[in-house]
């Protein structure tokens, strides 16, 4: 039986939080401004690194934004290099940086 994945937004926290199990695996920092969203900071727990969780993270995440018309800032690395390798978010992006 696997274990259930879920991402959701923690506005108090300004971040987006991904678990497995009901336990936080990792999350996004973001900073909401109008009409865009920038993500400055991705974290994965070293105990469920290597399982695609920022990936899944990333999709989910990048789709609410596109959900909410936002405009994506890819502040962080991950996030930056994510975009750039699915060309599916690309038009999202409002800067990309490395």
């Amino acid at each position: 039986m696997s274990d259930t994945v879920e991402v959701h937004d923690n506005p108090d926290r300004h971040r987006y939080e991904i678990t497995v199990a009901g336990e936080l695996a990792g999350f996004v920092v973001y900073l909401l401004e109008p009409e865009k969203i920038v993500f400055v900071h991705t974290e994965i727990e070293m105990a469920y690194e290597g399982r695609g969780l920022g990936s899944r993270l990333a999709r989910d995440t990048l789709d609410d934004a596109r959900r909410r018309h936002l405009r994506v800032v890819p502040a962080c690395p991950f996030f930056a290099r994510f975009i750039r390798n699915h060309p599916e978010y690309q038009d999202l992006t409002h800067a990309v940086r490395d």
